[in-house]
């Protein structure tokens, strides 16, 4: 197995070798029991004749066979969520051809699930919008998914967090959006340590009081809910708010932090998955929900936890820079051919950070070829002018 020397917390560099990959699945073996969307990163095209924190340029291509490799593996795609950097680098625009080329791949793949986000990122956040702005805002992105045949995912918005002056103004818009529905949406709870544009969202700076808000939404349109994805790292929470929730309308977990407990669930009940992390560990995901379809816990939660250790690491804060660690692990595990990203984001994290991520992942078993992934951890190394 390669060696290579890699930075340590003090300064330093120490030796480290890595260890044979677990040798995970590459396709799913039966139907899961839960519901598992993996929010799905977007590759950029280096080549690209593009201002890189200005204009997003993707290449499609790979893009694509990426989603193709998470419905292979028995996953669905969350699309056009904020691992596809929405709102940090991918814009309204480029989210729009992402969405259709997503779903005109997977109507050539039977049971490929897609739900795709719509939110309010074409327009600015400012104080001085109305709420029929973001009405109307909503209104053109839930009419665009459905219009392409496509499930809507109901994104937080940036743009009615700068503007609402109560939680009234935000029951108004949703109220209004789920009455138009054409089927049934998820609803995403983004908390603000990954986008700090969001605090105080539903209206009050204090989760518990602002889950009541959403509660209260969530009631009075279930029939138009398929589930709410929660995004607070804070299992607690989640579990409070599952127990709480109207009959019909599911949770989907959003904890890249405890989602191994909260997808095997309690004796009340479980939550479905839709995460960030599924895109980094994929292979392990599956191989642990194929486990737990076969009635099989033990074996799920041993699959799981080393990845949890990796998946914290990820999403540390500032955790709204979780999508530099995804991408870094496609690269290493050759699922792309560069480690660039759409807004420049790759330079994100520390070399410091890319390199715990690299021997978490090792631990992890999650580097499927070793050689190729310590052979891109030296690129990286020589790039800050450092032999490995």
């Amino acid at each position: 197995m390669p060696t290579l020397n890699l930075p340590t917390s003090g300064g330093a560099l120490a030796a480290y070798t890595t260890r044979p990959p677990r040798g995970l699945p590459t396709r799913a073996n039966r139907p899961f029991n839960r519901i598992a969307y993996s929010a799905a990163h977007v590759v950029a095209d280096p080549l690209a004749d593009a201002d890189p924190w200005l204009e997003p340029a993707l290449d499609w291509d790979a893009t694509i066979a990426y989603r193709r490799r998470l419905w292979d593996l028995g996953l669905g795609v969350a699309e056009a969520m904020d691992t596809a950097q929405r709102g940090m680098g991918l814009d309204w625009t480029a989210s729009q051809e992402l969405i259709r080329r997503s779903l005109a791949a997977a109507r050539g793949l039977p049971g490929a699930l897609v739900a795709c986000g719509a939110g309010t990122d074409h327009l600015a956040p400012d104080p001085s919008l109305t709420v029929d702005d973001v009405i109307a805002a909503y209104e053109e992105q839930v009419g665009f998914v459905e219009g392409e045949g496509g499930r809507v995912i109901l994104m937080a918005s940036r743009a009615l967090a700068a503007c609402a002056r109560s939680p009234d103004d935000y029951a108004r818009v949703y109220d209004r959006i789920l009455g138009q529905v054409a089927q049934p949406v998820l609803i995403h709870w983004l908390g603000e340590m990954f986008d700090p544009a969001l605090e105080g969202y539903w209206g009050h700076g204090d989760h518990m009081a602002a889950m009541d808000v959403c509660l209260d939404i969530l009631n009075r349109n279930a029939a138009r809910i398929d589930g709410i994805k929660i995004s607070l790292l804070d299992k607690d929470k989640e579990i409070a708010m599952r127990r709480r929730l109207p009959a019909g309308v599911r949770m989907y977990t959003g904890d890249d932090f405890n989602y191994a407990e909260l997808i095997a669930g309690d004796a009340v009940g479980y939550s479905d998955a839709l995460l960030g992390i599924f895109d980094a560990i994929a292979p392990a995901a599956s191989a642990a929900l194929d486990a737990l379809a076969g009635n099989d816990p033990e074996t799920f939660h041993g699959l799981l936890a080393p990845t949890v250790p990796l998946s914290r690491h990820i999403f540390k804060a500032p955790t709204r820079f979780y999508k530099t660690g995804v991408v870094f692990m496609a690269w290493l595990n050759g699922h792309q051919d560069h480690f660039v990203m759409v807004g420049g984001q790759q330079s994100a994290r520390s070399l410091l950070h890319l390199a715990e991520l690299f021997r978490l992942a090792d631990t992890a078993g999650l580097l499927a070829d070793p050689d190729l992934a310590a052979a891109r951890m030296r690129q990286v190394m020589a790039l800050h002018g450092l032999e490995s």
